[in-house]
């Protein structure tokens, strides 16, 4: 399910006792059945072992992805979407990945400890398991941790596009030891989700042979990966159409059982209930609508399917670079004539029932650190009255009829979404009229690359989703300060960047929190970022193979691809 840009972006905090929100159904019921089918029944109590089995050798599994890849490398702004991100699970390492049940775990296939030896100066020590290698034979080591501090920090990379800084901006040294098999860090000033950084890695030996940093980092995004450190190695890649995989025979780990393992692009949500029907994929991970899981429904008991929440949520994005909503009070008045409720009645409602708007950022509902900060800005209650006046009192003229500003300019904004999305089209469908009744002029913009089009900031108004880590701080970090590398719509508020940047440096974690939604509070009263609604995930699958479940971070469900198979009672 691609929902918007995979990033860090921030949603469940590490190590502060938080909610699991179960990231499979709760078996609830939605407007015709459950929301969980057998295989899945267990994923709200053993989020991360249901659905499990043994598997027998052989087959090839085709997973949906639902967007085309522009960039082949992940960490770029450009090329660092969930659905790509997917297509890597298994191919390029990371220290941690995000697991069902919303918490980081070390990958012991990449290191076989990651610790925090001191708190002052905060350093840690990663062990690279002894085995681990790349498929041309080459060992894993520090110098690849060494490459992706440099390209990511901000500082030793002018040119490196890198979709976030956070924590490689407070490293002051990386290096190798014990033949480049152990990795120290040292940050200069501590940075609390230390666990976020160092994932997906690319090879620095491979590196070398291109370039220097600026020169390496393009020629990454621009060429097929066509190396791996995971149990999968990319086979063959047909442009906008698939990827295909196959055990990677250098491979240290337990070894696949999939003969091949597919990633279908299909980019029409239209289309991918029909090619699961005709067995020419055997599993989706939609954005879901109404009609979408109905269909599915129809297909049990050969397919199983689970309709459950997590860590991506919905927003709506201003630019501030627009010269119409450089003005706050325009931004104030945009905002106040969104009615959320009504968004979430006419989208997600009608098959994912007890979801609200969304109050918060960087948490999510039943976290700890959940705050509203929204309801007191007035934002996203639908209020055109309220919107009017602000306007009229701000010197707009031709309110409720043709707006234009004091200077007699029309207001006009465009609206994007991901082509092929219908939900989204229906989301900008109403805030198109909402801003009608406001006199403005709106324009919807369906968009073919969510990627390019944030990167370059070619929009006005854009709806789309943050898919959350376990790493709320480092996620805040990127997302909303202004040199964080996800800053697309050029908000700026030196204050609020200065609060998110120290919680990402404490080690108290309750001060960390109360600090982030500080800056949380004057991020909603900025009028940028608009936060709609957690998103519901959908996953289907044939039934006939075991171990995918659900996992609502950004990493998805490919995260344990390499055990994916065919159940060994499969005929």
């Amino acid at each position: 399910m691609h929902t918007g840009k995979r990033l860090a972006g921030a949603v469940v905090a590490a190590g502060v006792s938080l909610l699991v929100v179960s990231a499979c159904g709760s078996g609830g019921s939605s407007n015709n059945g459950k929301t969980v089918s057998s295989s899945f029944a267990d994923c709200a109590t053993k989020p991360n072992t249901c659905n499990s089995g043994d598997t027998k050798s052989g087959g090839t599994f085709t997973f949906t992805i639902e967007k085309t890849i522009d960039n082949w490398n992940q960490n770029d702004g450009d090329g660092n979407t969930q659905d790509f991100g997917e297509v890597l699970d298994g191919v390029l390492p990371s220290v941690f990945n995000g697991q069902p049940d919303l918490g980081p775990a070390l990958n012991t296939d990449l290191v076989t400890s990651a610790q925090q030896t001191s708190a002052n100066p905060q350093t840690i020590v990663y062990k690279i398991n002894p085995k681990a290698v790349w498929d041309d034979g080459t060992p894993v080591t520090a110098d690849d941790f060494v490459y992706a501090w440099k390209t990511q920090n901000g500082k030793d990379c002018k040119d490196c596009n890198a979709a976030s800084t956070s924590g490689y901006d407070q490293m002051k040294s990386v290096t190798g030891s014990d033949n480049g098999k152990t990795v120290t860090v040292v940050y200069d000033t501590p940075f609390t989700d230390w666990k976020q950084p160092f994932g997906p890695l690319y090879p620095a030996h491979i590196a070398q042979q291109h370039g220097d940093l600026a020169a390496s980092w393009k020629w990454f995004g621009e060429n097929p990966v066509n190396y791996s450190a995971g149990p999968y190695k990319i086979s063959d890649y047909q442009k906008d159409v698939s990827v295909t995989e196959v055990p990677n025979p250098k491979w240290w780990g337990k070894k696949p059982s999939l003969d091949k393992l597919v990633f279908r692009i299909i980019t029409d949500q239209n289309q991918e209930v029909p090619a699961l029907q005709n067995n020419e994929v055997q599993a989706i991970y939609p954005q879901p609508n109404q009609d979408l899981v109905n269909q599915v429904k129809a297909l049990a008991p050969n397919v199983q399917y689970t309709l459950g929440k997590g860590l991506t949520w919905e927003h709506l994005d201003l630019n501030l670079k627009n010269k119409f909503l450089a003005d706050k009070t325009l931004r104030q008045a945009v905002f106040t004539a969104v009615n959320r409720q009504a968004i979430i009645d006419k989208t997600v409602g009608q098959f994912a029932p007890g979801i609200k708007p969304l109050n918060n950022h960087n948490f999510m509902p039943g976290q700890a650190g959940y705050k509203d900060t929204v309801t007191a800005s007035g934002a996203g209650n639908g209020d055109i009255e309220k919107a009017k006046k602000l306007l009229t009192d701000a010197g707009y003229k031709g309110v409720g009829t043709a707006l234009t500003t004091a200077a007699g300019e029309p207001v006009t904004m465009r609206i994007s979404y991901t082509i092929g999305n219908t939900l989204r089209q229906a989301s900008a469908e109403l805030f198109q009229n909402e801003m009608q009744q406001l006199g403005i002029k709106v324009t919807i913009t369906p968009i073919q690359s969510l990627g390019k089009t944030l990167s370059a900031g070619d929009f006005d108004a854009i709806i789309y989703a943050w898919v959350g880590t376990p790493f709320p701080f480092a996620g805040a970090v990127q997302i909303w300060t202004e040199a964080g590398g996800s800053d697309y719509g050029h908000w700026s508020n030196p204050q609020a960047d200065a609060l998110t940047k120290q919680a990402a440096s404490e080690s108290d974690l309750k001060k960390a929190t109360d600090l982030l939604n500080q800056a949380d509070q004057m991020l909603s009263n900025d009028y940028y970022s608009l936060p709609l609604f957690q998103k519901p995930t959908f996953l289907a699958v044939y039934s006939q193979f075991a171990n995918i479940r659900d996992n609502a971070t950004n990493v998805g469900p490919a995260y344990n691809d390499g055990e994916w198979g065919l159940r060994a009672s499969a005929k």
